[in-house]
């Protein structure tokens, strides 16, 4: 189970939502919004995933989070979670958009079809989870807004495009809903990771030899893991960030 680095007694039994929730960052963030004494409930496609991680927080003596299985393509299907959650957990005091899919694309190989599925993934579900929050938060007297970008679009990055364009655009769309909920009390902030090394990522894409060359250009002379989200996601979710909306917190060791 991650640490927990502070305790926030607000978050004691608020409604929390995040998307993504069944492993990486995501499966890091249910265990500590567990952990904080939250009502946490969390949508993913990895069913075998997600009941992992609720046989784990269980077994730790945490309540047992919700799991609601979802393709957040499938904007009607999100639309109905959020609702359901709202009423199951008696509103909704915290969304965190944490899901996204970092697939590697050559860019002369790019159809519409896979870049209107790509943005399907990565950029979409943001908006709309948010569309379908907001009510619940707003009749609540507020709430906050967590929506994952990267440190990646600033990077000049190849080989990925499409996931570059929707992560610099949740900055843009992070900026436009802070002005647009900030009048019913609801705060909407970004966290940009550096490079966070996630099993699937030390799979798929980071071998030792990347992961020390990245290491090398931060301040801080250690690789991120998923744990390191955390402590920013729980401050922006509590009552101790109360006064700061329409910002980009980056949590990159000190790369940028």
């Amino acid at each position: 189970m991650a640490n927990q680095p502070v305790r926030y007694p607000d978050l004691e039994n608020a409604s929390i939502l995040i998307t993504g929730g069944a492993s990486g960052i995501g499966a890091a963030l249910v265990e500590s919004f567990c952990a904080q004494g939250a009502r946490v409930a969390f949508i993913d496609r990895d069913r075998e995933a997600a009941e992992r991680l609720c046989r784990a927080i269980a077994e730790a003596g945490l309540a047992r989070p919700a799991f609601h299985a979802c393709d957040l393509r499938d904007i009607e299907r999100l639309r109905a979670i959020v609702d359901m959650v709202a009423e199951d957990q008696d509103g909704l005091r915290v969304l965190v958009n944490n899901a996204g899919f970092d697939e590697r694309h050559d860019y002369r190989n790019v159809s519409p079809d896979y870049w209107d599925d790509n943005q399907n993934i990565n950029l979409r579900p943001v908006f709309f989870s948010i569309q379908a929050a907001a009510p619940h938060m707003k009749a609540n007297g507020g709430g906050s807004i967590i929506s994952f970008s990267s440190i990646a679009y600033m990077m000049n990055l190849p080989g990925m495009p499409s996931y570059l364009t929707a992560k610099a655009a949740i900055i843009g769309l992070t900026k436009g809903m802070a002005g647009e909920l900030g009048p019913d009390g609801i705060r909407v902030n970004a966290i940009l990771p550096g490079m966070v090394l996630t099993e699937r990522q030390k799979r798929l894409w980071i071998n030792d030899e990347a992961a020390a060359s990245h290491r090398a250009r931060q301040c801080l002379d250690r690789s991120l893991g998923p744990e390191d989200m955390v402590g920013p996601c729980l401050f922006l979710a509590s009552n101790a960030s109360s006064a700061i909306t329409a910002q980009s917190l980056i949590v990159d060791g000190g790369y940028m």
